[in-house]
């Protein structure tokens, strides 16, 4: 088989489960968003508020997607989510939060497309908000899981 008709065969399969990450990520982040707005300075209508919550948990949606694609890369394997080991647990924590160190520096301080409320907890240092870095801390392992289960429960139907 040649090498490229491996890779579609690997990305065919593969559909399902990046669909199911991104649907997954969406769905959590939004809360998480939701909850740490009052720890970034805001102005506008309930509709602003609701973009403001929507299009950054579609863009936590990619991030996670970013880390999976990593996992792949370094793993050559597209359910290493599954049973991540410890391996997988510290490429997950290390690329969130490097992933979102990185995305808060840039915006707050190169781009300034946000800025925190003097209640945002910050990392020293980097003085970067810690919510959103806890958010890809945190919610990459559970979004995983999720995944993995909502794709099990899919093939036992």
């Amino acid at each position: 088989m040649t090498r490229l008709l491996r890779r579609e065969r690997t990305m065919a399969r593969s559909l399902p489960r990046i669909a199911t990450i991104f649907v997954v990520a969406v769905l959590f982040n939004f809360p998480w968003e939701v909850g740490q707005m009052s720890l970034y300075v805001e102005e506008g209508d309930l509709l602003e508020f609701a973009v403001h919550c929507i299009v950054p948990s579609l863009g936590d949606g990619i991030i996670l997607l970013t880390i999976f694609g990593i996992g792949l890369g370094v793993s050559r394997r597209s359910d290493w989510t599954d049973k991540p080991g410890t391996a997988g647990y510290a490429l997950m924590l290390f690329s969130g939060f490097s992933i979102a160190v990185i995305i808060e520096w840039g915006a707050v301080y190169v781009i300034e497309r946000w800025t925190y409320t003097n209640s945002m907890p910050r990392l020293p240092g980097l003085e970067v908000g810690l919510s959103p870095i806890l958010q890809m801390i945190v919610l990459p392992p559970i979004i995983f899981g999720v995944t993995e289960w909502w794709l099990n429960l899919r093939l036992r139907v």
